[in-house]
């Protein structure tokens, strides 16, 4: 029955009303209608709904933490909240939380990534494990580990910057891991002999390894691990470039992905401190924005509680760079996101999610905590993105 009434009207208003649903609601339909069914799977409507018109009360925020619930055993969880409509300040879980058992996390959170969103699909890494998640289906897909082989059994590898993005030339998705090796002399000192950048293409399901003369311009740079950011097509990283073992400059490296080219965008030079800044890139009005903070612990008294917030009005034009804000009196520890344009999320050095709200300068702490600098936070809409499997030999989409 259900069906013949979906015949009898319009497609373009079916497509109109299926459009204003969420996914949840959607999903609801390939039971009842095999015409719904059809319809939503297509890729022309799942086009649609990625693109679709939306405002912030469409969007959710996707609260990835770790809590200790042993001594040195810890779980990481991926929380769904949603503000409220009366206090923008206040966030309320809306489905159940996803405990993330493939995670194997320890005590350094710092290379942990939460990447997105790309297409509707997020990425989440540590130092082995990469998941590919569609939040709003709950389908995910666990890549298969980047073999290290190929070395001397004193060589080791310490991953140092990982992305991920979508390659729109040739409709793939890519996982990029920059790494360095190192070698361990009779004293057990570690002395870096190379890196190596590993690519994985989601429709290959394989590891290769990147050319040798791209990666020989990353020797003289080091990048920051929490600060990466997909933005046109392009990962950023907030790095800086050593010259004869001193910093010469901080800037953003960047990997397009599909040239699969670095390259560098300058920051704005009162970015600068002689000891070096804690940066983090995010974004702000459709724009690459800089979060700029000191260390937790400065060397500058005059620093300690200065926050700056620039943004790149033009992409790739330096002089575009504006100071949008700047924050007094608050020492923030872990900048995570910016909500809704002007809702600043960090996480304090006691392990508690902040917010400080840009325009009314009201600082408040919300109810959710955890172990220190475990935090990641991206704002989400909803996505029918489906995880491509190439083959049958491919690692398989599963659901949480």
């Amino acid at each position: 029955m259900a069906d013949g009434i979906m015949k009898k009207l319009n497609e373009d208003v079916v497509i109109y009303i299926l459009l204003r649903l969420a996914v949840k609601s959607l999903l609801r339909f390939n039971c009842i209608s095999k015409t719904c069914y059809s319809l939503i799977k297509s890729s022309t409507f799942v086009y649609l709904y990625l693109n679709r018109t939306t405002t912030f009360k469409d969007e959710f925020i996707l609260f990835k933490h770790c809590f200790e619930y042993e001594r040195n055993m810890h779980k990481t969880i991926l929380s769904f909240l949603s503000g409220d409509d009366d206090d923008d300040d206040y966030f309320n879980p809306i489905i159940q939380d996803l405990d993330v058992t493939h995670l194997k996390t320890n005590n350094n959170y710092s290379i942990d990534q939460f990447i997105g969103p790309c297409n509707g699909l997020i990425a989440m890494m540590d130092t082995v494990t990469t998941i590919l998640i569609n939040p709003s289906t709950r389908n995910y897909r666990l890549l298969p580990p980047d073999q290290f082989i190929g070395c001397e059994e004193d060589h080791y590898r310490s991953i140092q910057i990982v992305g991920f993005g979508y390659d729109s030339i040739a409709n793939d998705y890519k996982v990029i891991r920059i790494s360095k090796i190192y070698m361990t002399d009779r004293d057990d000192y570690p002395e870096e002999m190379d890196r190596i950048v590993d690519i994985y293409d989601l429709s290959v399901d394989c590891w290769r390894k990147l050319d040798g003369d791209v990666v020989q311009q990353l020797s003289t740079f080091y990048c920051a691990s929490s600060s990466q950011m997909f933005y046109r097509g392009i990962c950023h990283w907030f790095a800086s470039q050593y010259i004869e073992g001193e910093i010469d400059e901080y800037l953003i490296l960047c990997f397009e992905m599909s040239t699969e080219i670095f390259h560098s965008l300058k920051i704005p030079e009162p970015c600068y401190l002689m000891y070096g800044p804690s940066c983090k890139l995010m974004l702000l009005q459709d724009s690459l924005a800089l979060i700029y903070h000191p260390y937790s612990e400065p060397v500058i008294p005059d620093e300690k509680d200065l926050i700056n917030i620039w943004i790149m009005k033009d992409y790739n034009v330096y002089e575009s760079w504006t100071k949008k804000y700047t924050i007094r009196g608050h020492q923030i520890d872990f900048p995570l996101a910016i909500w809704k344009g002007y809702l600043f999320l960090y996480q304090s050095g006691s392990g508690s999610m902040m917010s400080y709200n840009l325009n009314s300068n009201v600082v408040k702490e919300l109810s959710f905590h955890g172990v220190h600098k475990s935090f990641r936070v991206i704002g989400y809409k909803d996505s029918l993105t489906s995880i491509p499997r190439e083959n049958e030999h491919t690692t398989h989409v599963q659901k949480f």
